[in-house]
């Protein structure tokens, strides 16, 4: 099967956009906060094209608005800039259709809705950003294309640490990023189409990676992701806030709900009380079948009612599965019962995933979202004081997938 080449690293975006000029902390088109302007949202109102607002260290009780195109917004240090939303605030920092807007290296905790938030935009990026306790989501980016979010930690949430949603194409990448604690470690609603999750942690979330086609967004349904290189595992937490599909997915690693022709490869999943991965119909309005999913070289364990797992609805939608190391399957013998190459050699139809019956097992309520604990420090942005402030000006650089390896098990 061809495999899609869409991976990229902040190194070559940064090579990519160098020639397009940029900022540096000695610029004279640095907005600096608190030195020149009192609040962050102050000195994004007067920023411009190119300028870089450097926020020191403190707390900033904000909800910033942006909406000027290709700024950066920093923060000198990733866990001493924190945006508190005090359980009050909406969103720590939302960029409404301001094309190419960077924000990098800061905290977002306590708001109502999204730490971060991109919606209506052409050109994003999230870099060295953690996000914890938001009502909603941690990061956030919806129909919004050309974008990556890298080097982050979302937790607490009780929908999704990260998530994109309905963009066709997306053109976009998750990279090195760790979700943990939040009601779906990812979720991607009608996100279709360059998109790709790779070399990321997706730990004690209910449900970990989660793709999903809905009616409730545009561009139904979900199709053309590839999942490749993460560790997924211990996705069973009935502790963390949830709504909605995080109560009804939890104890699944990486559940494909209604989507089609994703890619899931060399993922190392354990520790799930339904499925390491599983392809299942979603229904919402309308019944979103699954079809053309390839499951290949992954390396699944320690799954309670599969490691791999597809439904008798699904049986002729061509989803396939091959060269994963695992130890049960629903249906059972399901690489030989649904290969990606050659012809089927066992049965389908016998012991397949019993959809209805995980579904309608009893899951926690919610948990207190006020409950959920901060992340130990994270990695700050190198040189953060002094790099350069480059927009995303340019969609993702091809990077090839392939060279992305199955992990190994910390």
């Amino acid at each position: 099967m061809k495999t899609l080449r869409i991976l990229i690293t902040t190194a070559a975006l940064m090579g990519v956009l160098a020639s397009c000029g940029g900022s540096s902390s000695s610029d004279a088109n640095v907005k600096r906060v608190p030195q020149d302007f009192k609040t962050i949202q102050e000195a994004v109102d007067a920023a411009v094209a190119g300028d870089l607002v450097l926020v020191d260290k403190g707390t900033y009780a904000e909800a910033v608005t942006v909406e000027t195109d290709n700024i950066v917004i920093r923060g000198i240090d990733r866990n001493e800039v924190i945006l508190e939303g005090d359980y009050s605030l909406d969103n720590g920092i939302r960029i409404v259709g301001a094309k190419g807007v960077v924000v990098e290296n800061m905290t977002a905790r306590n708001y109502r809705a999204n730490g971060f938030f991109w919606t209506g935009v052409d050109g994003y990026r999230g870099s060295y950003l953690t996000a914890v306790r938001n009502g909603d989501y941690g990061i956030y980016a919806f129909d919004s294309v050309n974008g990556i979010f890298e080097h982050s930690y979302g937790g607490g949430s009780p929908d999704a640490g990260f998530y994109i949603g309905q963009c066709k194409p997306c053109n976009a990448i998750i990279n090195d990023v760790i979700a943990e604690n939040n009601g779906l470690g990812y979720s991607g609603t009608n996100a279709s189409g360059n998109l790709v999750i790779a070399n990321s942690t997706f730990r004690q979330n209910r449900a970990g990676i989660v793709p999903n086609s809905l009616d409730s967004e545009k561009l139904s349904p979900q199709e053309d992701n590839i999942i490749v290189g993460n560790l997924v595992y211990s996705n069973n937490n009935g502790l963390t806030p949830a709504i909605g599909a995080a109560k009804l997915a939890m104890g699944n690693g990486i559940l494909v709900a209604g989507g089609n022709r994703n890619q899931i490869l060399r993922n190392r999943v354990w520790d799930h009380d339904i499925t390491g991965i599983g392809i299942v119909p979603n229904s919402d309005k309308s019944l979103f079948w699954v079809e053309g999913n390839s499951v290949q070289e992954n390396d699944v364990s320690d799954s309670r009612a599969a490691d791999l797992g597809l439904t008798a609805l699904d049986a002729k939608a061509n989803n396939c599965f091959s060269k994963n190391v695992f130890a049960t399957s629903k249906p059972a013998d399901i690489e030989n019962a649904q290969p990606c190459s050659g012809t089927a050699t066992a049965p389908f139809d016998k012991d397949p995933l019993p959809l209805a019956e995980l579904i309608n097992r009893v899951k926690p309520d919610s948990g207190d979202i006020k409950k959920m604990p901060d992340p130990s420090p994270q990695t700050n942005m190198p040189n953060a004081a002094k790099a350069k402030a480059v927009p995303m000006i340019a969609p993702p650089t091809p990077l090839d997938v392939a060279s992305v390896t199955l992990p190994a098990k910390p």
